[in-house]
């Protein structure tokens, strides 16, 4: 086979000659920036623009499409039917298959609880939630039609107020937008990933969404928090109340609101209930999260958790050990599991086909221009065909004045298609006028019929006025949707879900008794084992049972209420409670750290500090030999982080750790057998964990720094031979007397 031919150039269009395809088998080069641009940036606005990211009405093109095919289908009014009914019915608007059709069903449906006023009116197994393994029924076996509220989003959408376009294969006609009576954006929470952005809204109350826009269109400077005090999750969890987030989510449509689980203390079961979790989480990751704590010897007070949830609602039930205070175990558990979450809001919405993050204010003020627009084009509509009517009308009492000469024309005219010209010409009424007097039927054609109807010329003059007035004044648009937003909020407003609770009240004291302090030594072995012995068990026993092959590294003498760092081979540090770790004896193996703390697969702990004021400095030094210094206040937190990344510069391996309470002089060795004394004064202490140090061991070619070491007095006979006065400096070879230290024997 004759290998293939590179171009440069883009080939012509292929031509057939004799068979044969020119042009066949070769590689075309094309730049791989224009490339991504023609192929990539279409399928991300399509993403964008026509399924991710919702519009001012509040639904993506999605929803939209499920729930005007409802409407459609007259499921606005009687019985349920099957969802696959409807989901079949969806798709000659949306060209998906039916599991993501059903999916955004489900999501909109009374069952599966996740809005606060649903849209859907279902009946079967609709799953929940808050629930991660409950699923939802198949379609075949469940029901469903619109919810009374829909009444509200399809009100007068056959009187021209939103646009109608085309469905994918132009069979069928489908709204760009549903003209909702309420600002149902900020109703029901909407979330939506689309390409390089992201959409995020939370709910708010409906009545007091209804009264907050009916308070910004009769003062455009009204104060949104007297009327809207915070959002409304449903579930009903508890809103920890900051100020300071709520302005700025109010402002810019970003922030982070923290919610938390609502629990109940039963005492004769001596057990919390909680009966309310973030939307943000579900039952499952907490019930796990929570039997992991336990697991882990961090949480001792839970006898039993379980899932009780049932046709009463959500329940998760927690049995506790006696003299338990639940509030104090529900503080520990807020820490530590999602029980309390934060909800981070991005009220990224479609505003004419262009994304924009907005604040509460500007998306209300939106809607209302939007809400403006629907009024009017109603209002045109209805005026356009009272007009009509009375134009009708008109050409009637005409006739009114003369009835046998409208039946006489009618007689006398030879044939049919000259009927209409001469009622033209007979009573000097137009086309239309005479079209509809034809239409009248035979037994209409007396008097008293056409009196009655040349009486309503009057009243629709009249209305045809009052309508004329409403498109001439923009005030009374807003009062027209200022009484159907009082409406809305008096037929389907409900109370808050959502307590609002504040920091101040949210905060518990921290247990007093917590940790009970005693002097105890803790040991540190090579392997990553420890162990935490009082001196009462040192003392029946000193003898140590280590793996073969292992050996204790560090000895410290501490008490039982401290922090505990360990360092690791990945350049982060793992940090515990002493107290986490149980008194054991010298005759067992102790606690392997790495699974203990649950470090990352192949990590192992190198150094231990223990501490309780982080006071100290932290020596590490690389094998490329440069050595930093960073003070150990570096790796305290205000949060109870457990893990810290970059604990130390991984740009070169580490080589040794050393925890100094001050200053002092170490001994750097090299692989070549070389010893450098430098005092640790000489080096500048780095406030970042990861700095890279300087350099102070000189090392030839092929050679490494092998380890650091705390110097003490009489450790050399002539410590001056190790010195130097400049860094970084080669060191010295040990003289034979120093050879002879055991100390200073390299394995």
């Amino acid at each position: 086979m004759a290998p293939r031919k590179k171009s440069s150039k883009k080939s012509a269009s292929p031509e057939k000659t004799h068979g044969v395809i020119n042009g066949a088998g070769e590689i075309v080069e094309q730049p791989i920036v224009s490339t991504i641009r023609e192929n990539y940036m279409p399928y991300a606005m399509s993403v964008i623009l026509s399924r991710a990211i919702p519009e001012i009405d509040g639904f993506k093109p999605s929803h939209r499409k499920l729930l005007y095919t409802m409407f459609k289908m007259g499921l606005l009014s009687g019985g349920r039917t099957k969802s696959a009914n409807i989901v079949g019915a969806t798709m000659k608007l949306n060209p998906h298959g039916d599991s993501a059709i059903y999916d955004t069903m489900v999501r909109l449906s009374r069952g599966y609880e996740a809005l606060l006023h649903p849209y859907i009116d279902s009946k079967g197994n609709f799953g929940k939630f808050f629930s991660r393994d409950m699923a939802w029924a198949a379609s075949r076996y469940t029901e469903a039609k619109l919810a009374p509220i829909c009444n509200e989003l399809f009100r007068d959408i056959d009187k021209d107020t939103v646009d109608f376009v085309d469905n994918y294969d132009n069979t069928m006609k489908e709204p760009t937008l549903l003209p909702t009576v309420f600002p149902s954006v900020l109703v029901n929470a909407n979330t939506g990933i689309a390409v390089g952005m992201a959409s995020n809204i939370c709910s708010f109350n409906l009545k007091e969404i209804c009264e907050t826009t009916a308070a910004l269109i009769r003062d455009p400077g009204h104060d949104i928090k007297s009327t809207l005090p915070a959002p409304d999750f449903t579930g009903g969890c508890q809103i920890i109340y900051d100020e300071k987030v709520i302005d700025q989510v109010y402002e810019t449509g970003r922030g982070s609101i923290k919610l938390r689980a609502r629990y109940e203390y039963d005492k004769s079961q001596n057990c919390i209930d909680i009966l309310s979790i973030p939307g943000t989480t579900t039952c499952e990751v907490i019930i796990e999260k929570i039997i992991d704590l336990v697991k882990q010897g961090r949480v001792k007070e839970i006898s039993d958790i379980r899932d009780e949830t049932g046709l009463n609602g959500m329940k998760i039930t927690i049995d506790l050990k006696r003299g338990v205070n639940p509030d104090l175990l529900m503080a520990k558990l807020f820490r530590f599991t999602t029980l309390e979450d934060s909800y981070a809001c991005n009220f990224n919405v479609l505003i004419g086909g262009v994304p924009m993050v907005l604040g509460v204010r500007e998306l209300i003020e939106e809607w209302i221009a939007f809400r403006i627009e629907c009024v009017k084009r109603r209002t045109y509509f209805d005026r356009q065909k009272k007009a009509e009517r009375l134009h009708l009308l008109k050409g009637l009492a005409k006739i009114l004045l003369d009835i046998d000469k409208a039946i006489k024309i009618i007689r006398e005219t030879d044939e049919e298609i000259e009927v209409v010209p001469n009622l033209m010409i007979g009573f000097g009424i137009d086309k239309t006028q005479a079209e509809y007097v034809a239409e009248i039927k035979l037994r209409h054609l007396n008097r008293e019929y056409i009196l009655k109807r040349t009486n309503d010329i009057e009243q629709l003059e009249q209305e045809i006025a009052e309508l004329d007035d409403i498109l001439k004044s923009k005030a009374r648009i807003k009062t027209i949707i200022v009484k159907e937003l009082k409406a809305v909020a008096e037929k389907y407003g409900q109370p808050r879900k959502s307590i609002i609770i504040y920091e101040d009240t949210a905060k518990y004291e921290e247990e007093a008794v917590s940790v009970p302090d005693y002097p105890c030594t803790f040991f540190f072995t090579k392997e990553g084992y420890f162990k935490k012995i009082t001196p009462q068990s040192l003392r029946m026993s000193s003898v140590h049972k280590l793996k073969d092959g292992d050996e204790i590294t560090q000895e410290l003498e501490f008490s039982n209420n401290c922090d505990l760092l360990f360092f690791t081979d990945k350049a982060q540090v793992y940090k515990a409670k002493a107290n986490d770790f149980s008194d054991t004896k010298a005759s067992v193996l102790g606690e392997y750290v790495a699974a203990k703390l649950g470090m990352d697969e192949g990590e192992n702990a190198v150094y231990m500090v223990a501490t309780k004021d982080y006071k100290g400095i932290m020596l590490f030094g690389f094998e490329n030999g440069k050595a930093a210094k960073v003070p150990l206040e570096a790796y305290a937190t205000k949060t109870n982080r457990k893990k810290l990344t970059a604990a130390y510069s991984d740009k070169s391996p580490l080589a040794g750790v050393l925890w100094l309470e001050e200053d002092a002089e170490v001994i750097f060795t090299a692989s070549s057998g070389r010893m450098l004394l430098v005092h640790t004064g000489a080096l500048a202490l780095k406030s970042t964990r990861s700095t890279q140090g300087v350099a102070v061991l000189k090392l030839k070619k092929g050679h490494r720094l092998f380890g650091i070491k705390k110097y003490a007095e009489g450790m050399f006979v002539k410590p001056q031979r190790y010195r130097t006065r400049s860094l970084p400096a080669l060191g010295a070879l040990p003289s034979n007397e120093d050879s002879a230290d055991e100390q200073l024997t390299l394995i």
